[in-house]
């Protein structure tokens, strides 16, 4: 039927000849056929032939010194600056991100490079940059504010939490910081004593639990002993002291506190075995709602066997 043909069919057809290891003769014949209509179509046809002419001797490539080659993955490698970064040449990359269309290519790449640049600059240096590169772009865009939470150092998160808890960044823009914490590569102990203190507060949301204590087991899966750490310490504090000593909730919205407390502990993994008992005291407690009880026993979930 004419559903069943094909509107273009090819074929390709190569005979090699090989001499003494090297190929001497390639003829191939390539042909296409398009067909719209039953009634008409049209074929074109295309040969080409390579024929070897002469062949020098000398060195097939260039030897190369061992010391410069290194096994890595095929993940995207930033060739890094061996210039100091300033903080006047990443302020003039957020002017020309402001100028440049924002479906550019260009744009890609100014981007990328400010999330680079960012990564040189100290904490005084980006309270700085802030200071003089917190505009908006005619589109409403803050290139600044959604390159920092890529940025991944301590310095850029400290500064990002800084204009958290100061009100400076947009809700939709806070709540992105939070789940960009989960990527961060490699967590230091003061990104948590920062990023501590917004659990306090009142208008902690469900990212912010979920962000710093994804952050929380990343830095104690590199970390063996991180559950001594001040830092891993006084989150883990925090989240028990919400709990209170067996997850007794009073009514609709503190459950909902709980029930997130006690997915976000699940989530901190290795450091919520010093919260143990506490969890055993939340599912043993009968009188507690089943879905307070069932959320202690799923807070266990990267908790070590070893722990009792």
């Amino acid at each position: 039927s004419q559903s069943e043909q094909q509107v273009l069919s090819s074929s390709l057809e190569c005979v090699q000849s090989i001499r003494d290891g090297v190929l001497a003769e390639a003829k191939c014949t390539e042909s296409d056929r398009v067909t719209l209509l039953p009634e008409k179509g049209s074929e074109t046809q295309t040969q080409s032939s390579l024929r070897l002419l002469q062949a020098e001797t000398g060195a097939l490539h260039r030897k190369v010194d061992s010391e410069d080659l290194y096994v890595t993955s095929i993940l995207y490698e930033m060739e890094e600056s061996e210039r100091e970064v300033t903080g006047r040449e990443v302020t003039e990359l957020v002017w020309k991100l402001c100028l440049v269309h924002s479906a550019s290519y260009e744009t890609a790449d100014l981007f990328m490079a400010l999330v680079f640049e960012l990564r040189h600059l100290s904490l005084e240096a980006l309270r700085a940059l802030w200071q003089r590169s917190s505009f908006k772009c005619r589109d409403n865009w803050q290139p600044l504010i959604d390159a920092l939470p890529s940025c991944a150092t301590e310095e850029c998160v400290v500064l990002m939490k800084e204009l958290v808890a100061s009100g400076e960044v947009e809700e939709d823009k806070v709540e992105y910081f939070f789940w960009s914490l989960a990527f961060i590569p490699k967590p230091t102990s003061g990104m948590i004593e920062s990023l501590a203190p917004l659990l306090m507060s009142p208008r902690a949301s469900q990212g912010c639990f979920l962000g710093v204590t994804a952050l929380l087991h990343r830095f104690c899966s590199a970390h063996s002993s991180c559950e001594g750490v001040p830092a891993v310490q006084g989150v883990l504090r925090t989240l028990g002291e919400f709990l209170g000593g067996n997850c007794t909730v009073q009514d609709s919205e503190h459950l909902s506190k709980v029930q997130l407390v006690l997915k976000a502990i699940g989530n901190a993994g290795l450091a919520a075995a010093s919260l143990a008992p506490v969890l055993s005291s939340c599912a043993a407690l009968r009188s507690n709602p089943a879905e307070i009880r069932l959320a202690a026993l799923h807070a266990f979930r990267r908790v070590p066997c070893s722990v009792r």
